[in-house]
Protein backbone atom coordinates (compact mmCIF):
# COMPACT_ATOMS: atom_id res chain seq x y z
CA UNK A 1 0.00 0.00 0.00
CA UNK A 2 1.11 3.25 -1.03
CA UNK A 3 1.48 6.42 1.32
CA UNK A 4 0.99 9.88 0.44
CA UNK A 5 4.77 10.77 0.24
CA UNK A 6 5.32 7.95 -1.96
CA UNK A 7 2.11 9.34 -4.36
CA UNK A 8 3.66 12.63 -4.29
CA UNK A 9 6.98 11.44 -5.59
CA UNK A 10 5.08 9.25 -8.31
CA UNK A 11 3.17 12.47 -9.85
CA UNK A 12 7.00 14.93 -9.38
CA UNK A 13 8.44 11.96 -11.48
CA UNK A 14 5.52 12.18 -13.80
CA UNK A 15 5.67 15.83 -13.80
CA UNK A 16 8.77 16.19 -14.64
CA UNK A 17 8.80 13.55 -17.79
CA UNK A 18 5.73 15.38 -19.21
CA UNK A 19 7.51 18.59 -18.69
CA UNK A 20 10.39 17.02 -20.81
CA UNK A 21 7.76 16.01 -23.41
CA UNK A 22 6.37 19.21 -23.75
CA UNK A 23 10.09 21.19 -24.18
CA UNK A 24 10.88 22.39 -27.36
CA UNK A 25 13.04 22.32 -30.04
CA UNK A 26 14.76 18.91 -29.20
CA UNK A 27 16.78 17.61 -31.87
CA UNK A 28 16.04 14.38 -32.72
CA UNK A 29 13.41 14.03 -29.99
CA UNK A 30 9.34 13.75 -29.69
CA UNK A 31 7.90 17.14 -28.78
CA UNK A 32 4.75 19.09 -29.00
CA UNK A 33 4.96 19.03 -32.64
CA UNK A 34 5.60 15.08 -33.38
CA UNK A 35 2.47 13.33 -34.50
CA UNK A 36 2.75 10.91 -31.35
CA UNK A 37 3.43 13.75 -28.75
CA UNK A 38 -0.60 13.23 -27.12
CA UNK A 39 -0.21 9.31 -27.11
CA UNK A 40 2.78 9.74 -25.25
CA UNK A 41 1.84 11.87 -23.00
CA UNK A 42 -1.20 9.60 -22.03
CA UNK A 43 1.14 6.87 -21.38
CA UNK A 44 3.47 9.05 -19.18
CA UNK A 45 0.51 9.02 -16.89
CA UNK A 46 0.63 5.56 -16.39
CA UNK A 47 3.59 5.03 -15.21
CA UNK A 48 2.34 6.63 -11.82
CA UNK A 49 1.02 3.46 -9.99
CA UNK A 50 4.42 1.48 -10.79
CA UNK A 51 6.79 4.64 -9.25
CA UNK A 52 4.66 4.99 -6.46
CA UNK A 53 4.78 0.88 -5.76
CA UNK A 54 8.83 1.73 -6.10
CA UNK A 55 8.94 4.00 -3.48
CA UNK A 56 6.68 2.55 -1.71
CA UNK A 57 8.52 -0.92 -1.61
CA UNK A 58 12.14 1.51 -0.53
CA UNK A 59 10.48 2.99 2.49
CA UNK A 60 9.06 -0.21 3.58
CA UNK A 61 12.37 -2.04 3.17
CA UNK A 62 14.64 1.04 4.40
CA UNK A 63 17.86 -0.09 3.00
CA UNK A 64 19.61 0.04 -0.61
CA UNK A 65 19.13 -4.14 -0.40
CA UNK A 66 19.53 -6.77 -3.08
CA UNK A 67 15.59 -8.01 -2.20
CA UNK A 68 14.71 -4.44 -2.64
CA UNK A 69 16.58 -4.48 -6.41
CA UNK A 70 14.77 -7.70 -7.35
CA UNK A 71 11.50 -5.99 -6.45
CA UNK A 72 11.99 -2.70 -8.42
CA UNK A 73 12.60 -4.99 -11.49
CA UNK A 74 9.46 -7.00 -10.91
CA UNK A 75 7.66 -3.60 -10.27
CA UNK A 76 9.09 -2.23 -13.18
CA UNK A 77 9.00 -5.14 -16.15
CA UNK A 78 5.06 -4.91 -14.90
CA UNK A 79 4.86 -1.45 -15.23
CA UNK A 80 6.08 -1.30 -19.10
CA UNK A 81 3.27 -4.13 -19.56
CA UNK A 82 0.94 -0.89 -18.24
CA UNK A 83 2.35 1.43 -20.34
CA UNK A 84 2.62 -0.65 -23.45
CA UNK A 85 -1.34 -0.77 -23.28
CA UNK A 86 -1.46 2.51 -22.81
CA UNK A 87 0.72 3.58 -25.72
CA UNK A 88 4.44 2.10 -25.22
CA UNK A 89 7.27 4.73 -24.83
CA UNK A 90 9.16 5.98 -21.58
CA UNK A 91 11.33 2.74 -21.31
CA UNK A 92 14.46 4.54 -20.45
CA UNK A 93 12.53 6.97 -18.46
CA UNK A 94 11.11 4.22 -16.16
CA UNK A 95 14.59 2.64 -15.17
CA UNK A 96 15.83 6.55 -14.42
CA UNK A 97 12.85 7.62 -12.64
CA UNK A 98 12.18 4.33 -10.63
CA UNK A 99 15.54 3.84 -9.17
CA UNK A 100 15.93 7.78 -8.48
CA UNK A 101 11.69 7.52 -6.54
CA UNK A 102 13.28 4.78 -4.99
CA UNK A 103 16.27 7.12 -3.80
CA UNK A 104 14.64 9.35 -2.99
CA UNK A 105 12.17 7.60 -0.73
CA UNK A 106 15.04 5.77 0.89
CA UNK A 107 17.70 9.25 1.32
CA UNK A 108 16.02 12.52 -0.02
CA UNK A 109 19.01 14.03 1.06
CA UNK A 110 21.31 11.86 -1.07
CA UNK A 111 19.19 10.54 -4.23
CA UNK A 112 21.72 9.57 -6.52
CA UNK A 113 23.77 7.85 -4.04
CA UNK A 114 21.58 6.22 -2.84
CA UNK A 115 19.88 5.47 -6.48
CA UNK A 116 23.83 4.43 -7.29
CA UNK A 117 23.72 1.56 -4.08
CA UNK A 118 20.50 0.12 -5.45
CA UNK A 119 21.44 -0.32 -9.11
CA UNK A 120 24.85 -2.12 -7.91
CA UNK A 121 23.16 -4.76 -7.47
CA UNK A 122 21.91 -7.37 -9.96
CA UNK A 123 18.22 -8.24 -10.64
CA UNK A 124 18.22 -12.12 -10.78
CA UNK A 125 14.40 -11.73 -12.14
CA UNK A 126 15.75 -9.56 -14.80
CA UNK A 127 15.59 -11.97 -18.68
CA UNK A 128 18.15 -13.28 -20.30
CA UNK A 129 17.66 -11.69 -23.42
CA UNK A 130 20.03 -9.21 -24.17
CA UNK A 131 18.74 -5.98 -24.81
CA UNK A 132 19.51 -3.58 -27.43
CA UNK A 133 21.37 -1.47 -24.86
CA UNK A 134 23.08 -4.15 -23.24
CA UNK A 135 24.32 -5.43 -26.78
CA UNK A 136 25.75 -2.27 -27.39
CA UNK A 137 27.43 -1.83 -24.18
CA UNK A 138 29.03 -4.90 -24.83
CA UNK A 139 30.39 -4.21 -28.15
CA UNK A 140 31.33 -0.76 -27.60
CA UNK A 141 32.03 -0.81 -24.19
CA UNK A 142 29.56 2.16 -23.60
CA UNK A 143 28.26 2.82 -19.99
CA UNK A 144 24.50 2.48 -21.16
CA UNK A 145 21.19 2.50 -18.68
CA UNK A 146 23.23 0.49 -16.48
CA UNK A 147 26.78 2.02 -16.25
CA UNK A 148 24.89 5.32 -16.21
CA UNK A 149 23.12 4.29 -12.31
CA UNK A 150 25.79 2.14 -11.37
CA UNK A 151 27.92 5.80 -11.58
CA UNK A 152 25.42 7.84 -9.61
CA UNK A 153 23.91 9.26 -12.65
CA UNK A 154 26.73 11.41 -13.25
CA UNK A 155 24.79 13.08 -16.48
CA UNK A 156 21.61 13.86 -14.06
CA UNK A 157 24.20 15.78 -11.92
CA UNK A 158 25.74 17.48 -14.70
CA UNK A 159 21.93 18.66 -16.39
CA UNK A 160 20.91 19.86 -12.97
CA UNK A 161 24.57 22.21 -12.76
CA UNK A 162 23.66 23.47 -16.05
CA UNK A 163 20.14 24.38 -15.15
CA UNK A 164 22.02 26.67 -12.07
CA UNK A 165 24.32 27.94 -14.39
CA UNK A 166 21.75 28.94 -17.76
CA UNK A 167 19.34 30.16 -14.41
CA UNK A 168 21.86 32.21 -13.22
CA UNK A 169 22.78 33.70 -16.58
CA UNK A 170 19.36 35.27 -17.03
CA UNK A 171 18.51 32.50 -19.59
CA UNK A 172 14.59 31.70 -19.86
CA UNK A 173 13.99 28.35 -17.73
CA UNK A 174 12.81 26.52 -21.08
CA UNK A 175 16.32 27.31 -22.89
CA UNK A 176 17.54 26.39 -19.56
CA UNK A 177 16.43 23.23 -19.95
CA UNK A 178 17.11 22.30 -23.45
CA UNK A 179 20.97 23.76 -22.31
CA UNK A 180 20.53 20.64 -19.46
CA UNK A 181 19.75 18.16 -22.34
CA UNK A 182 22.11 19.23 -24.97
CA UNK A 183 25.17 18.88 -21.62
CA UNK A 184 23.84 15.67 -21.69
CA UNK A 185 23.85 14.80 -25.10
CA UNK A 186 27.57 16.00 -25.70
CA UNK A 187 29.17 13.58 -23.39
CA UNK A 188 26.67 10.83 -22.88
CA UNK A 189 27.54 6.96 -24.68
CA UNK A 190 24.00 7.26 -25.69
CA UNK A 191 22.85 3.21 -26.78
CA UNK A 192 20.05 3.87 -29.00
CA UNK A 193 22.22 6.17 -31.19
CA UNK A 194 25.19 3.47 -31.23
CA UNK A 195 22.51 0.63 -32.34
CA UNK A 196 20.84 3.69 -35.33
CA UNK A 197 24.19 5.54 -36.05
CA UNK A 198 27.03 3.29 -35.00
CA UNK A 199 30.68 5.30 -32.84
CA UNK A 200 30.63 8.21 -35.51
CA UNK A 201 27.35 8.79 -35.84
CA UNK A 202 27.35 9.05 -31.57
CA UNK A 203 30.30 11.32 -32.30
CA UNK A 204 28.58 13.82 -34.96
CA UNK A 205 25.38 13.92 -32.33
CA UNK A 206 27.89 14.35 -29.56
CA UNK A 207 29.59 17.03 -31.42
CA UNK A 208 26.51 18.93 -32.78
CA UNK A 209 25.24 19.30 -28.99
CA UNK A 210 28.73 20.82 -28.12
CA UNK A 211 28.39 23.26 -31.15
CA UNK A 212 24.98 24.59 -29.53
CA UNK A 213 26.39 25.03 -26.48
CA UNK A 214 29.52 27.05 -27.88
CA UNK A 215 27.53 28.85 -29.79
CA UNK A 216 26.47 30.07 -26.22
CA UNK A 217 23.11 27.41 -25.94
CA UNK A 218 19.73 27.51 -26.58
CA UNK A 219 18.82 30.92 -25.12
CA UNK A 220 21.33 32.98 -28.03
CA UNK A 221 20.23 33.40 -31.27
CA UNK A 222 23.11 32.18 -32.62
CA UNK A 223 22.87 29.34 -30.60
CA UNK A 224 19.80 29.03 -31.10
CA UNK A 225 20.34 28.97 -35.06
CA UNK A 226 23.21 26.22 -34.48
CA UNK A 227 20.27 24.24 -32.16
CA UNK A 228 17.46 24.29 -35.44
CA UNK A 229 20.55 23.38 -37.38
CA UNK A 230 21.19 20.33 -35.11
CA UNK A 231 17.47 19.57 -34.93
CA UNK A 232 16.97 19.50 -39.13
CA UNK A 233 20.30 17.16 -39.13
CA UNK A 234 18.95 14.50 -37.09
CA UNK A 235 15.07 14.87 -38.61
CA UNK A 236 17.40 13.90 -41.77
CA UNK A 237 19.17 11.08 -40.25
CA UNK A 238 16.40 9.06 -38.23
CA UNK A 239 18.95 9.67 -35.32
CA UNK A 240 17.56 9.99 -31.78
CA UNK A 241 18.86 10.58 -28.61
CA UNK A 242 16.69 8.96 -26.10
CA UNK A 243 18.91 8.13 -23.57
CA UNK A 244 19.48 11.95 -22.99
CA UNK A 245 15.83 12.39 -22.87
CA UNK A 246 14.96 9.66 -19.95
CA UNK A 247 17.79 11.67 -17.79
CA UNK A 248 16.68 14.59 -18.42
CA UNK A 249 13.75 14.05 -16.78
CA UNK A 250 15.41 12.73 -14.44
CA UNK A 251 17.29 16.20 -13.65
CA UNK A 252 13.86 17.79 -13.78
CA UNK A 253 12.57 15.35 -10.95
CA UNK A 254 15.42 16.08 -8.74
CA UNK A 255 14.99 19.95 -9.46
CA UNK A 256 11.40 19.60 -8.16
CA UNK A 257 12.79 17.84 -4.88
CA UNK A 258 12.54 20.36 -1.98
CA UNK A 259 16.11 19.59 -0.89
CA UNK A 260 16.54 21.92 1.67
CA UNK A 261 13.39 21.32 3.33
CA UNK A 262 14.50 17.62 3.06
CA UNK A 263 17.80 18.12 4.77
CA UNK A 264 15.89 19.92 7.58
CA UNK A 265 12.62 19.79 7.98
CA UNK A 266 9.99 16.90 8.70
CA UNK A 267 8.69 14.03 5.93
CA UNK A 268 5.17 15.73 6.61
CA UNK A 269 6.34 18.76 5.55
CA UNK A 270 8.43 17.90 2.39
CA UNK A 271 5.48 15.61 1.79
CA UNK A 272 3.03 18.81 2.24
CA UNK A 273 5.71 21.14 -0.52
CA UNK A 274 5.42 17.84 -3.29
CA UNK A 275 2.19 18.01 -3.58
CA UNK A 276 1.92 21.08 -3.79
CA UNK A 277 4.76 21.43 -6.20
CA UNK A 278 2.82 18.67 -8.30
CA UNK A 279 -0.21 20.71 -7.68
CA UNK A 280 0.92 23.69 -9.44
CA UNK A 281 2.88 21.95 -12.44
CA UNK A 282 0.39 19.26 -12.74
CA UNK A 283 1.01 16.57 -15.79
CA UNK A 284 -1.72 17.55 -18.68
Amino acid sequence: MTSREDEALAQAAVTALTAQLSLTPKPGLPDPSHRDHNTLRWSAKSLTPGLAAMAAAARRTGEPTPGLRAELGAIGRSTEHSVGLAGGGHRGALWTLGLLVAGAALNPGDVTATAKRIAAHPDKGAPRRPSRGSSMSAKYGAAGARGEARAGFPHVRRALEELTRSRGTGTPEPQSRLNALLTIMSTLQDTELLYTAGPLGLRHVQAGARGVLEAGGAGTVAGAEALAALGTDLHERSWSPRGSAGLLAGALFLDALPIAAVATGSRTAVSAQLRAAVLLHPPR
